[in-house]
């Protein structure tokens, strides 16, 4: 395949490709400027949120350059869906990954040293290597791109060790222009970048990462299956068709689970995960994109790239791990600009996993980072101050409050609380000092409401002074409270697995009347 021709009365080489191949009438914020700094042989690094047009700047300069642009990509799913939307415009690209065959493999190879091959998409593990260095030794180079560049932070939240070896490319090819591009990097993250891709003198490009047409909601679990499901209803009824959407799960048996129960439910709804075949994970992506009003159920192996603009809402029946990952996923939400939804559900269940390493094989330094990360995540969730405004302060924008996610619409907490903590804190401090004993929430409630059930009559818990003093309040009422001071770290979880509660020194003030404890009566229920 040869390059698509373009209109040679555009005066602009870039504006040429991007009308010509693209369809564009014109570039998107700092896509320009990017797009000619490259041109002109320097090295950037582009932060721009899901969504803003962070390919194009990388797309572009490798029409109009002479050689071959190398894109690395941490996702063969991902490289897929780029070189095959590529190939739809007309596009002469390909990708080298270890899902093709040795002879298609091979097959790339001779097409890209015959000079066919415009843009080529690579795993950083084959950059690493020595046959992949050697035929790019051979052939005319004009930029690379390291794409999801956040990978290299090594306390980053997708931390991939194989992109530490991308520094080498500005030192085997010092005259290549190199440009790194993330939808989700701190000013930390960003430096980290800068460091260890070795580009020092990098200009670094920022846009906003504000999606103002992005609405956040997060509501405590109560039965998050009927939950999840009157949401996409709602959602459903404020358009005149069926909405598309992704709900993110923590697992691959909870994907299954809930696509069933959206089924179940009147839904058309898709589980995908890591645990698929390729062939069957291709079928359900297809009809996702297609499909009007197709729901996928997915672990985080979904969505990098994914060319569907139209999504009403992203759901989280679990919390991610950070808020970068929750940053990242929720813009997969309104890339077409118009308004959507992206809704959490979070509760007990959420604060047990902050104990529950994702990878035991991590080193402790990394484990204790993601264990931090995902206690700003659960801050997050408890939080009563604009979601908006705290998100974007994590990537160091400040913003007046936004007026519409779930907290502005709320207000602030009104209902003193101090006393109905005062007695759950009291309920765990008296089990330990006089019995040597810790629980978890259900006991505890059964406790404070003066329920009689087998265990309490087994421990004898009737005697406790505080069985009882909590029968006013609903469980409801309870366990809404019981979330918020374990997301405050009044309470924690123990980190065995039994999900039994202990004090912290924070309790102390409380427990002494010397610190009040707000919620908002509507947070709280009945």
């Amino acid at each position: 395949m040869t390059a698509p021709v373009v209109d040679q009365n555009i005066e602009d080489p870039a504006s040429r490709v991007l009308s010509q191949v693209f369809g564009h009438v014109s570039f998107r914020g700092p896509q320009q400027t990017v797009i000619e700094h490259v041109i002109a042989g320097f090295d950037a690094l582009v932060l721009m949120p899901t969504g803003g047009g962070k390919s194009l700047c990388y797309q572009v300069p490798a029409l109009v350059l002479d050689g071959v642009a190398v894109v690395v990509s941490p996702l063969i799913a991902l490289m897929h869906q780029q070189v095959e939307h590529l190939l739809r415009l007309g596009v002469p690209a390909a990708s080298l990954d270890s899902s093709q065959s040795g002879q298609d493999n091979f097959q790339t190879e001779q097409a890209l040293l015959r000079g066919d091959v415009k843009i080529l998409y690579v795993s950083p593990e084959r950059l690493s290597g020595q046959r992949l260095p050697g035929l790019l030794d051979r052939v005319q180079l004009s930029l690379f791109a390291i794409d999801e560049a956040h990978c290299v932070s090594q306390w980053g939240h997708d931390f991939r060790p194989e992109y530490m070896t991308l520094s080498m490319l500005g030192r085997r090819w010092p005259d290549v222009p190199r440009l790194a591009l993330t939808a989700s990097a701190t000013e930390a993250t960003a430096q980290e970048i800068i460091a260890r891709l070795g580009l020092p003198e990098a200009r670094v490009f920022r846009t906003s990462f504000d999606r103002p047409n992005l609405d956040y909601r997060i509501v405590a679990k109560d039965d998050v299956r009927r939950q999840l499901v009157r949401f996409i209803q709602e959602i459903n009824h404020t358009g005149h068709d069926p909405a598309s959407g992704i709900v993110y799960c923590a697992s691959r048996a909870r994907t299954e689970q809930i696509a069933s129960w959206l089924r179940d439910s009147g839904l058309t709804a898709l589980a995908y995960h890591a645990g698929l075949d390729n062939a069957d994970r291709q079928t359900r992506q297809r009809q996702f994109i297609s499909q009007p009003g197709c729901v996928m159920v997915a672990t985080i192996a979904f969505g990098m790239g994914i060319d569907k603009p139209d999504v009403r809402f992203v759901a989280h029946v679990d919390v991610p791990r950070s808020m970068e990952g929750y940053f990242q996923e929720t813009g997969r939400a309104g890339r077409d600009g118009q308004a959507a939804v992206a809704w959490m559900c979070w509760g007990l269940d959420d604060v047990a996993r902050a104990s529950r390493p994702s990878d035991q094989q991590q080193s402790q330094q990394r484990l204790l980072v993601q264990q931090q990360a995902y206690e700003e995540m659960l801050a997050f969730c408890a939080s009563s101050t604009c979601r908006r405004q705290t998100l974007l302060a994590h990537f160091g924008e400040a913003i007046a409050p936004c007026g519409h996610c779930d907290n502005c619409l709320a207000g602030s907490p009104d209902m003193d609380v101090t006393i109905a903590a005062q007695k759950l804190l009291s309920a765990v401090y008296r089990l330990w000092r006089e019995r040597g004993q810790r629980f978890g929430a259900s006991h505890l409630i059964d406790i404070l409401r003066g329920r009689k059930t087998r265990r309490v009559e087994e421990f004898d818990h009737r005697t406790l002074s505080v069985f009882g003093i909590g029968c006013d309040w609903s469980v409801r009422q309870w366990r809404r409270l019981l979330l918020q001071l374990v997301a405050e770290r009044f309470l924690v979880m123990d980190d065995e697995g039994y999900r039994t509660l202990a004090l912290t020194d924070a309790s102390v003030p409380v427990l002494k009347s010397q610190r009040r404890i707000f919620m908002r009566a509507a947070d709280l229920g009945g």
